[in-house]
């Protein structure tokens, strides 16, 4: 029974889509590690230099002091006060990540397809090797200077 049981997990797990979905959820989890670093460390700092040093890490309100006194100048010092707070600049950061992975991954499919389009591009049309004999509506061979079936001499080219 046991045996029975690993060969059928061992059949679903080495089956294609399952390891080709396994590959896309690491390379993804590795993927989000740059993005999450990309925003963090490249555009964070750019936008705020851009703003005047406005860091969006530490842009929170403060819906309730927490036990100490405020006011908190980072979003650790009011998290570890216990203040209960409204953290817009994370989800600034957030929004940023996002709109960077759709345009990543826009671009990717959007490449992708453009390969797809052009492995399948439509091979050219074979010039045709008949004609229509214009007396007896037959197929011959363009060459052909008569009709076979009706004998008639065909118009010559040009």
């Amino acid at each position: 029974m046991a045996s029975k049981f690993l060969k059928e997990f061992r059949e679903f797990a080495v089956k294609g889509n399952v390891v080709d979905m396994a590959v896309g959820i690491i390379i993804g989890a590795a993927f989000t590690a740059i993005v999450n670093s990309l925003v963090k460390d490249i555009f964070t700092p750019l936008i705020g230099l851009a703003t005047g040093g406005l860091n969006f890490t530490n842009q929170f309100l403060v819906l309730r002091e927490g036990a100490g006194t405020g006011p908190y100048n980072t979003l650790a010092q009011a998290q570890a006060d216990g203040a209960v707070t409204l953290n817009y600049g994370l989800f600034l950061n957030a929004t940023i990540s996002f709109m960077i992975v759709a345009f990543a991954t826009f671009l990717l499919i959007r490449n992708i397809n453009r390969l797809k389009n052009l492995a399948q591009a439509p091979e050219t049309a074979a010039a045709p090797t008949v004609k229509t004999c214009p007396f007896c509506i037959s197929k011959i061979p363009i060459p052909a200077t008569r009709c076979p079936a009706c004998t008639s001499e065909q118009p010559g080219e040009g």
